[in-house]
């Protein structure tokens, strides 16, 4: 549309004059709707749009309401209303004490019909009695023109054209083609402007709906609206969202109650628990009748573990390294009896001290997770490490340390969070486009609308147009017969002009008429023949103007006394000058007084210039 600094300059140019704060609004879908308004006005680039705004103030009212789409109606989505009464709202209720308030909130709720439609829902389940002692609805948005219309609660035959026939006969008055929210009800539901984006909540919700609205936010908009939205309502509160509005990157939020209706529970926060086992080691416990098995079948099954391990006493003396540690780090049987920290597995792959002196002073096991190493000759291994420590009748006799291969799992859980990060990704893409389609379905539905108004403004023009017709071939009629006697009498006046021109001619004398102001009206032929001026080159200019060897200058006193003395002609005078061809004349002149009359109310004077060669 335009660079990017003009935009930015407009978006804070309406911030800062009216506090509408449009930078967290979709940019392709705010250069969309604002490019519709400049068009209207016509201006070409935002700049331009800014100084229109300065200097007509009624114009934000009309962007507003272009950027701001008021695109809603009466159970819009009426499978999803119908869930919600069915089930959905029926058990939120049921978890509710008698006589509990029921807090309901419609944010973004435009002229108030998705408010109106939750007040109807909440007074077919609880009765009247229960409705009116316990429900309140609260209606929000930001356009303040729409709030006032949802104040008053009365709408058209077609935007009531959604409501089932028995809700409009039994909650609809209806009244000169008009349909009005009945009292009971609309007195229940309070509107009031709320930005989702600057504005607190309203706290300690039930039902919220905010249906259609997140599509034309960013990304990181919506997730500060929903933090606000998931603050706002109770726990195990509802949120009700748009068909396009999935919830998928907020599921640590929102648990769905039905995803195909877009109808989502609060998710109550819950500690987690953490429960540490204890590991004893020696022989079975006393009473329990299991014979201790051989030694040598013990040995060799911690020897031949999966699992690499070593045992240390309480002193870090080493006790025991089976073969998948000895494989692993390079240590030998000899290796036993030494103290753990001569050798070089105690600080590597690892410090393995400090978490066995945490083990026994915590007398609980000791996780260290991820832990990558290097053998000497072999590829990169992930070791997940436990220390565990040997208790016996509560006392300390030392730990089990073993080191878990999770090189595999570690390189499938990279790869599964690579494909989730992929897979998150074209969710957002794919909900970003979603999104972008329903607010582009949302505009086509509002432009819709428009045009519907537009042609039934057209149909009434076009009535009124057939009408304006008739009434023309009346008056065409009459300006016929009109214009056959105006055609007579031009022909009359064309004879006239015609006889008048005859006798200027016949006259052999130089013939000039001047109005009052002095201009030229009349200049004949033989003023032509006399200074070689043309009649349309002489008509219309100022007799002081005419470039011709006759003194003007000496015939305004004349005229102008003969304009002052009405009908009295002045005595005639004589001017010696030349004609067009140089020869000197003696001109004789005899000024007339043009009386005005009916037809012309200008007064003016008629110039009679007899020539005589000297």
């Amino acid at each position: 549309m335009a660079d990017g600094d003009e935009l930015g300059e407009l978006v804070e140019f309406l911030n800062r004059t009216r506090g509408f704060d449009f930078a967290a609004y979709k940019r392709p879908t705010f250069e969309r709707r604002l490019a519709k308004r400049m068009d209207t006005v016509g201006v070409d680039s935002p700049a331009a749009y800014v100084d229109y705004l300065e200097v007509h103030p009624a114009e934000f009212d009309l962007l507003f309401d272009t950027l701001l789409i008021n695109v809603t109606g009466f159970f819009r989505d009426r499978a999803a209303w119908d869930e919600l009464a069915r089930r959905v709202v029926p058990d939120l209720l049921a978890q509710k004490a008698d006589g509990d308030p029921v807090r309901v909130w419609c944010a973004a709720c435009s002229t108030g019909e998705e408010a109106y439609s939750a007040a109807i829902m909440l007074h077919q389940i609880l009765g009247d009695p229960g409705y009116r002692a316990r429900v309140k609805v609260y209606g929000t948005d930001l356009d303040e023109g729409a709030l006032s219309y949802a104040r008053q609660a009365t709408y058209t035959a077609k935007q009531v054209e959604g409501v089932p026939p028995d809700i409009l006969e039994e909650y609809f008055e209806a009244a000169d083609g008009m349909h009005t929210v009945r009292s009971d009800v609309r007195r229940t539901a309070i509107f009031g402007r709320n930005d989702l984006i600057q504005d607190a909540p309203i706290s300690r919700v039930d039902l919220l709906v905010c249906r259609n609205a997140l599509i034309y936010f960013t990304a990181d908009t919506q997730n500060r609206i929903l933090d606000r939205l998931h603050f706002a309502l109770r726990d195990e509160g509802i949120l009700f969202v748009g068909k396009s509005e999935l919830l998928i990157r907020h599921s640590e939020r929102f648990d769905p109650v039905s995803i195909k209706q877009r109808i989502f529970r609060k998710r109550s926060q819950m500690a987690n628990v953490e429960r540490y086992a204890f590991v004893a080691a020696g022989g079975a416990a006393e009473g329990t009748g299991q014979a201790e098995l051989p030694r040598s079948i013990r040995d060799t099954a911690l020897d031949v573990g999966p699992v690499g391990q070593i045992a240390v006493d309480a002193e870090g003396n080493v006790l025991l390294i089976n073969r998948q540690a000895r494989t692993l780090f390079g240590l030998h049987r000899r290796d036993v009896g030494r103290p753990l920290q001569d050798l070089e597995v105690s600080y590597r792959p690892a410090d393995l001290r400090s978490p066995i002196e945490q083990a026994w002073n915590e007398r609980r096991p000791v996780q260290l997770r991820r832990i990558e190493f290097h053998p000497v000759g072999g590829d990169l291994r992930v070791l997940d490490i436990e220390v565990v420590p040997v208790i016996d009748g509560g006392d300390l006799l030392g730990a089990s340390v073993t080191f878990a291969d999770v090189t595999a799992q570690r390189r499938v859980q990279t790869q599964f969070d690579h494909t989730r990060r992929e897979l998150e990704g074209l969710q957002e893409e794919l909900q970003s486009t979603v999104e972008e389609l329903e607010t582009t379905n949302e505009e086509l539905q509002s432009t819709n609308e428009e045009l519907e108004t537009t042609n039934e403004e057209l149909q009434s023009t076009n009535e009124e147009l057939e009408t304006t017709n008739e009434e023309l071939h009346s008056v065409n009629a009459e300006l016929e017969a009109t214009n056959d006697e105006a055609r007579t009498r031009g022909e009359e006046v064309d004879r006239v002009n015609a006889f008048l021109e005859t006798i200027l001619t016949s006259m052999g004398v130089a013939v000039v008429v001047v109005d009052g102001e002095l201009r030229v009206q009349v200049w004949n032929d033989q003023a032509e023949e006399l200074w070689g001026l043309r009649a349309d080159e002489a008509e219309g200019v100022h007799l002081l103007s005419l470039d011709i060897t006759l003194p003007t200058e000496r015939l305004v006193g004349p005229v102008r006394t003969s304009l002052a003395n009405g009908d009295e002609p002045l005595p005639a005078f004589e001017l010696d000058t030349t004609n067009r061809r140089g020869r000197p004349i003696r001109c004789t002149v005899r000024c007339l007084p043009l009386p005005a009359t009916d037809l012309d109310q200008r007064s003016g004077a008629v110039i009679l210039l007899e020539a005589t060669p000297l």
